[in-house]
């Protein structure tokens, strides 16, 4: 999915690591796992049901209440351009979704006998 140097070029997400085996990226939080099985390759996006897909790149998971993945087959091709435009939007969303946890947070007080 990445460069070689653990980002998705032009997109802004880097490698976060693994989680039993299971590669993740993220940009303040989750964007999308990455997994690989015997006949398919599968981007799992943790929050796709709220991005916009007019590519309609997912194609798996599609029942889902929150998740939407990809499901790349040898010799299929995933559109790029597409591709980057749905990494962007779940950037966005992480960014939107932690300005709103900072302002929700309850201030430090001194508790009360």
């Amino acid at each position: 999915m990445g460069g070689t140097n653990g980002t998705v070029p032009g997109a802004g997400v880097r490698f976060a690591g693994n989680w039993i085996g299971v590669p993740i990226w993220s940009h303040d939080g989750i964007i999308c796992t990455d997994e690989s099985y015997k006949s398919v390759v599968k981007l799992t996006f943790a929050k796709g049901v709220s991005l916009k897909d007019p590519a309609r790149l997912f194609n798996s998971s599609l029942d889902g209440n929150v998740r939407r993945a990809i499901d790349i087959h040898e010799g299929e091709h995933v559109d790029e351009t597409a591709f980057k435009a749905l990494v962007r939007q779940a950037v966005a969303l992480n960014l939107a979704n932690r300005k709103r946890r900072r302002r929700r947070s309850p201030k430090t007080t001194a508790s009360r006998r």
